[in-house]
């Protein structure tokens, strides 16, 4: 799915309202934990990995690499699979990855319209918005309106690509390197690429360094 700029109203209050597989599924979470099959703190924990030990972080390694690494940039248009691998990340929901570079010319969106596709190995869980109906259509139909739910505001001329992921191709946004970046080292930019920023619905900056 590309070029065209598409649209739907995302609503955060959607966060807090489970599909009703999700609901399915914490109903099952509750009753494992409740009969000891399930030890929940373990739980947690592995949770806790995907969401702030595995997943954003790598991504935003990778992001990092590509933005002070010029040859590691060309692998990763070239093949994201083998250049994400190069960084020791890969596996299960990343067989095969596609990295899309923002330009001045082109802002990319990645959205997966029929369940939840999401690059688990560089973008760890995927939020609970992205799975929700609303994002899936309006980011199809009114990209740029998705965008400004999100607080992005893009300039005219800067046309937007909606991806859609799938089963079998999975995607991540590379963010153009924000100006005042300069001399910075790969931890020090890792740390202002965020994971709506590798999805498309945020913009890395300077100020957000720790």
């Amino acid at each position: 799915m590309s070029g065209h700029d598409h649209h739907h109203h995302h609503d955060h209050e959607h966060d807090n309202h489970f599909t009703p597989i999700e609901a399915r599924v914490k109903a099952l979470e509750s009753l494992m934990v409740e009969k000891g099959y399930v030890d929940l703190s373990a739980l947690d924990a592995i949770i806790d990995t995907y969401e702030t030990r595995i997943g954003p972080r790598n991504g935003a390694r990778v992001v990092a690499k590509a933005w002070s690494d010029p040859a590691y940039a060309a692998r990763l248009k070239t093949d994201g699979t083998a250049a994400v691998a190069e960084l020791g990340y890969g596996g299960r929901g990343g067989e095969h990855i596609v990295a899309c570079f923002n330009t001045p010319e082109e802002h990319n969106l990645i959205v997966c319209t029929l369940c939840s596709c999401y690059p688990w190995p560089v973008l760890g869980l995927p939020p609970v918005w992205y799975k929700s109906p609303p994002y899936r259509s309006k980011a199809v139909i009114d990209p740029r309106g998705t965008l400004a739910d999100f607080g992005v505001s893009l300039p005219e001329g800067q046309r937007i690509r909606v991806w859609d992921s799938t089963a079998e191709t999975r995607f991540i946004v590379i963010p153009m390197r924000p100006e005042g970046t300069e001399g910075w080292s790969e931890e020090e930019l890792a740390s202002i690429v965020s994971r709506d920023s590798m999805i498309g619905v945020g913009l890395p900056s300077p100020e957000d360094r720790p």
